[in-house]
C-alpha cells in the first residue's frame, strides 16, 4: 500500500490502495455508526410522507371546489326597486296655457259736475253692490240751477194755458164773424210757440236734474273698492281731457271673474269639435308654480280672430271665485280639458324610460326585469296612458341606473333613495 505521501508525488501504480499515514488518530477514521443513518433515513421518510399527505389533501380540496362550481350557477346579488301595477282607467287631454285673471266688468269713475268732494262712503277695499253711495260733491250750485229751471217751466206752462184760452175764446168769436181770421190764424202760432217754449224747459229741468244727480256719485257694477283717490275737501272738475282728469274711484267686478289665455291655432279644430256638441269645457287655474289649484270654472268663449304674429287664439273663461282667490290682473297657468280617453293603460310616468327613439318599462316577472318597448301617450297628474303592456303588469319605478334587461330584482316597501335616471344606452337597449 501506498503512503498519502507517495499518492501526491503521482507514484500511485494500478492495483495500490491508497493507505492513511499511521500518525492519524484511529476514532477520526472509523465508518458512521448504522443508527444514525437509519435515523436520517426514517426523518427523510417521514417528510416524503408528510409532503404526500398535505399535497393529497388539498388536491381532494380542490377538485370538491370546481365540482361545486359546476353543480351551482352563479349568484347574481337582486336589485332593490320599487314598482306599480299598470291600471286600466280614464286620463284627460289637457291644453296647457299662461293666462291673465280679468274682470268681467272694471269701472273707473270719474267727475261728471264741478264742486267740492263733501263725503266719500266707501272705505278702502270694501265690497260693495250696485246702488251703494260712493262719494258726495256739494249739490247747492245744481239744486238752485234745477229751481231756477223748474220756475221758467212753471211760469211758460201757465203762459201756454192762458194762450190756449184765448184761443177759444177766438175761435167762437171768429164763428160769429166777430174778429177777422187773421187774429184767430195769430193765436194758433201763438199756442204753438208756446208750445216749444214749454218743451225747452222740460228740458232744461230734466237737464238740471241730471247735473244734480251727478253730486251723488254711487256704485254703477258690485265689486271691490280699490284705495281711495279723493278726499272730503278736495275740488274736482268735470270734462276735462284724459290727460288732466284723474279717477275718483275704481271699481272691479270680483264675483264672478273671467281668466284670458291663449292656446295654438293648431287646436282650435279640437276646442270647437267639442263646442259644437253643447259640450261644457272645464278650465283650471293654477298658480305662477303650478303646484296650487286655484280654482275650476268653464270656457265661456273663443275670440273671432287669430294673432297672425304669434299664431294663437284668446279664450275666456268663466270662474265663480267664491273664495276670491283669484285676483285681477294676476298670473295663472291655465288648463282647458278638451276631452277625456276612456279604459286606457296607465302606469306612473316616472316608470317610463327613453334610449333614443325607443321609449321602454322594466316589467317585473318572476323576479327578473325585462325590457318592453312601449308607446306613451296622454300624460296627467304624474300618469301615462301607454300602449304596448297590459292593466295588471308590474313596471319598475326606480333603481333604473342598475337595471338590465335580465336582471334580477327584488321588491321592496320602502322608498328607494333618489337616483339620476334618464336615456338607456348599449346593451339595455330593447
Amino acid at each position: 500500500m501506498l503512503t498519502t505521501d507517495q499518492a501526491m508525488n503521482g507514484k500511485l501504480e494500478p492495483g495500490e490502495e491508497l493507505s492513511a499515514p499511521e500518525s492519524r488518530s484511529p476514532s477520526s477514521d472509523a465508518p458512521v455508526p448504522a443508527r444514525n443513518k437509519r435515523r436520517v433515513l426514517g426523518w427523510i421518510a417521514l417528510l416524503l410522507v408528510c409532503a404526500g399527505t398535505v399535497s393529497f389533501v388539498m388536491a381532494k380540496r380542490d377538485d370538491a371546489r370546481k365540482k361545486a362550481q359546476l353543480s351551482s350557477p352563479k349568484s347574481i346579488p337582486s336589485v332593490a326597486i320599487t314598482a306599480a301595477t299598470a291600471q286600466k282607467g280614464n286620463i284627460g287631454v289637457y291644453l296647457d296655457a299662461i293666462g291673465t285673471v280679468t274682470p268681467v266688468y272694471t269701472s273707473s269713475i270719474t267727475p261728471q259736475a264741478n264742486g267740492i268732494v263733501t263725503a266719500v262712503s266707501y272705505t278702502e277695499g270694501q265690497m260693495v253692490q250696485k246702488g251703494d253711495p260712493l262719494i258726495e260733491i256739494d249739490p247747492r250750485p245744481y239744486q238752485a240751477q234745477l229751481a231756477e229751471a223748474q220756475g221758467t217751466l212753471e211760469h211758460d206752462t201757465n203762459v201756454l194755458a192762458q194762450a190756449r184760452m184765448d184761443l177759444e175764446r177766438f175761435r167762437a168769436a171768429w164763428a160769429r164773424n166777430a174778429i177777422p181770421k187773421q187774429t184767430l190764424d195769430d193765436q194758433e202760432k201763438l199756442v204753438l210757440q208756446l208750445q216749444g217754449t214749454v218743451k225747452f224747459d222740460v228740458g232744461a229741468v230734466a237737464f238740471a236734474e241730471i247735473q244734480l244727480g251727478y253730486c251723488h256719485i254711487t256704485a254703477p257694477i258690485p265689486g271691490r273698492v280699490g284705495l281711495r283717490l279723493v278726499d272730503p275737501g278736495n275740488v274736482v272738475q268735470a270734462n276735462q281731457t284724459s290727460a288732466t282728469t284723474s279717477a275718483l274711484v275704481i271699481i272691479t267686478q270680483i264675483q264672478p271673474i273671467t281668466v284670458i289665455f291663449t292656446i295654438a291655432e293648431d287646436s282650435i279644430d279640437a276646442v270647437q269639435a267639442q263646442i259644437r256638441k253643447g259640450a261644457v269645457l272645464p278650465v283650471e287655474a293654477f298658480n305662477r308654480t303650478e303646484a296650487v289649484k286655484i280654482d275650476t270654472g268653464k270656457l265661456l268663449t273663443l275670440d273671432n280672430q287669430i294673432d297672425t304674429t304669434t299664431g294663437t287664439v284668446k279664450l275666456r273663461a268663466l270662474f265663480d271665485n267664491k273664495d276670491q282667490a283669484l285676483f285681477p290682473n294676476e298670473f295663472v297657468n291655465a288648463r282647458l280639458l278638451v276631452k277625456t280617453l276612456k279604459g286606457v293603460t296607465l302606469i306612473p310616468t316616472n316608470a317610463i324610460q327613453h334610449n333614443g327613439q325607443e321609449t321602454f318599462v322594466y316589467l317585473v316577472r318572476n323576479g327578473t326585469a325585462v325590457m318592453q318597448t312601449i308607446k306613451a301617450g296622454v300624460a296627467d297628474a304624474g300618469m301615462t296612458a301607454v300602449e304596448g303592456i297590459n292593466p295588471g303588469d308590474v313596471v319598475a319605478t326606480s333603481s333604473f341606473n342598475k337595471l338590465q334587461n335580465g336582471s334580477k330584482v327584488a321588491i321592496s316597501t320602502q322608498p328607494i333613495p333618489s337616483e339620476t335616471s334618464g336615456s338607456k344606452t348599449g346593451s339595455n337597449a330593447p
